[in-house]
């Protein structure tokens, strides 16, 4: 191939990246064609190359025509829809050896060539390598597989943005499908915090799947999601137990308890890694919270017979049952005792409140609900992890790790869907401060991240990690991003809304999946998060099709506009869209609905109503 088949122009002004190029009148125009392989010269976001020497430097279209025209040049140009504008992004060899960054930049009168398939070939990489995975083709080259770097996806962070529709949900399932290639990575080891269930289905045989309330009849075989209450720390419990206290020192006295327990518990069951003189209130160290809530609900709320000699706690003055029992409660079960109300009547026995320095009645009354609401039992009755009074359990921590991140499956799924809305995100936190703390001290032992990396997916990460939210979970994953590389923990942010995320976040994700994104403002934070200058190949998102992604940043050698290979349709996530009328699939009985479908004679609503108590939307299915 000759340098005049692919001779654009001429290098007129370099400002920076940004390269101002005149089209010459022998360049190429419409639509040619170069190794039997047809191009249309001068598309915003196909590729130049500019000889320099031994070596090429590349760039990327980002305008044509009039708008290109540099600022100084303006006045003088007769011809003024004949420039371009790069955006230069790295160079190579002649070999076909690229890398990103630039040792030298271009001068004028330098010549501008367009770059061929061929070319793209040897710049973008072979798919034999290891250590690229394939997520689909180069869009419009569907020889060039698109692939995508794994050390730098891993280690570097990486963001899949895209507007609802996008196809967001299935690039996710693809990726998760070719890092858990068991014969190429037998080792790999990914968490998903899925807040809609959606990906049980696409990735159930590689995956085990957590759920707080699981299904008997689900064929996905989920397993029940347990978070001890006393692996949070102090901060952590206080936000999902009591909620916020009047002031420090009702905090404090409550930080003293809890302490005081976990002291008790730890000089009864020694706990490996852990003295009496080391403890702090933080520590993952097993107590009854229970029990905690059952005495200082005592001491808030208690009356006593007064005049009585002795300890006051055994005066207390309890209602007393048809049968004569005292109403004691039950801890256990959070049932509060009934005490008698106040007697001040002359002639009997006064009743009187024994004075307390404590003012927490509305937090502890807040903590009694939930220790009998079974959708906290996930929390505060973890099953095998749920302490005894004296703080023995049968489980350690370790096996709730081992499920997590050391089962003989590639992926777990945090299934997250039934977590009360007021506790979501402090639980998101909770999860991701312990899996990062975890491996973290773990870092130079084999099950810890240097050894094998932790990548973690966070599903609808504009929920909590929203940059006017600065709750646990935005401020764990804030240091994730800053640190986890070192210590072999990954993130990968996946949301609908960049503009919604912590801008620190974003900014620290090397590899960015970018799908349709039509709100300006989400466009404006993609690109203000981007090392390169490519805003004219951002300009693109909005058009992007369905299932079509720009891939930027480290994972890849050059950005790239790829179709991504979606899975199976009966392995896809559970997020597409319902048919409301498909002319094609009208008359074919396998169509579940839509409008263009006659409805049945008598509909089971019945079935509606099972569904929505049982807080399971497949249970109508799976009985069958």
């Amino acid at each position: 191939m000759s340098n005049k088949e692919t001779y654009l122009g001429d290098v007129q002004d370099v400002n920076g990246t940004t390269v101002s190029i005149s089209l010459s009148k022998e360049s190429l125009t419409g639509f040619v064609y170069i190794d039997g392989q047809g191009y249309r010269a001068g598309q915003i976001g196909s590729f130049i190359r500019i000889p320099i020497g031994f070596n090429d430097l590349f760039g990327i279209i980002s305008k044509v025509g009039a708008s290109a025209v540099p600022e100084n040049k303006v006045e003088n140009q007769g011809h003024g829809n004949r420039w371009m504008t790069i955006q230069l992004i790295g160079e190579g060899a002649r070999n076909g050896v690229f890398q990103r960054g630039l040792s030298q930049y271009p001068t004028i009168g330098d010549e501008v060539h367009l770059v061929s398939e061929k070319e793209l070939k040897n710049i973008y990489g072979q798919p034999d390598e290891p250590y690229f995975v394939k997520l689909g083709h180069i869009s419009n080259a569907d020889s060039i597989p698109a692939l995508v770097d794994v050390n730098k996806l891993i280690t570097r962070h990486s963001a899949i943005v895209g507007t609802t529709g996008s196809g967001k949900s299935t690039t996710v399932a693809s990726i998760m499908n070719a890092l858990s290639d068991s014969e190429k990575y037998p080792s790999s080891r990914i968490i998903i915090l899925d807040l809609h269930g959606e990906y049980g289905q696409s990735l159930q045989e590689k995956a085990n799947i957590y759920k707080i309330s699981t299904d008997t009849y689900s064929k996905l075989k989920e397993k029940k999601l347990y978070i001890p209450f006393w692996a949070l720390n102090f901060e952590e419990l206080c936000e999902i137990s009591f909620g916020e206290f009047n002031n420090e020192k009702d905090k404090n006295i409550v930080m003293e308890r809890v302490q005081k327990y976990k002291l008790e518990s730890l000089k009864k069951y020694k706990r490996k890694g852990a003295s009496a003189d080391t403890l702090s209130v933080d520590s993952p160290i097993p107590f009854s919270i229970h029990r905690l809530w059952h005495e200082l609900f005592i001491e808030v709320f208690g009356t006593y017979y007064k005049g009585r000699g002795g300890n006051p706690i055994d005066n207390l003055a309890y209602e007393i049952d048809d049968d004569g029992n005292e109403l004691k409660g039950n801890p256990e079960e959070g049932i509060p005792p009934i005490f008698k109300n106040i007697v001040t009547d002359a002639g009997e026995e006064k009743i009187f409140n024994l004075p307390g320095s404590l003012n927490i009645g509305k937090q502890l009354l807040l903590l009694g609900t939930k220790l009998r609401i079974p959708r906290y039992d996930f929390i505060f009755k973890p099953n095998e992890w749920m302490p005894k009074p004296d703080g023995e359990v049968l489980q350690d921590l370790d096996g709730l790790l081992k499920n997590w991140i050391g089962s003989d499956k590639p992926v777990t799924i945090l299934d997250l869907s039934g977590v009360p809305a007021d506790i979501l995100q402090t639980t998101i936190g909770v999860l991701l401060r312990s899996l990062y703390e975890a491996l973290f001290w773990a870092r130079d032992l084999s099950q810890g991240g240097r050894h094998r990396p932790l990548l973690i997916v966070m599903e609808e990460a504009h929920i909590y990690l929203n940059d006017q939210f600065k709750g646990m979970a935005s401020k764990i994953v804030q240091r994730i991003v800053k640190e986890g590389r070192k210590y072999g923990i990954s993130a990968m942010i996946v949301s609908q809304r960049p503009s919604e995320i912590d801008s620190t976040i974003l900014s620290q994700c090397g590899t960015i999946f970018t799908l349709r994104l039509t709100n300006a403002a989400d466009r404006g934070h993609i690109t203000s998060a981007l090392s390169d200058n490519l805003d004219g190949l951002t300009s693109m998102l909005p058009i992007l099709r369905t299932g079509e992604a720009i891939i930027l940043g480290e994972a890849v050698k050059l950005p790239m506009r790829t179709t991504i290979e979606a899975p199976p349709r009966n392995r896809r996530p559970d997020s597409q869209d319902p048919i409301v009328y498909d002319k094609v699939e009208q008359n074919n009985s396998q169509n579940p609905g839509g409008w263009g479908i006659k409805m049945e004679d008598n509909p089971n609503y019945e079935e509606l109503v099972e569904t929505w108590r049982s807080q399971n939307p497949k249970i109508d299915k799976v009985k069958n």
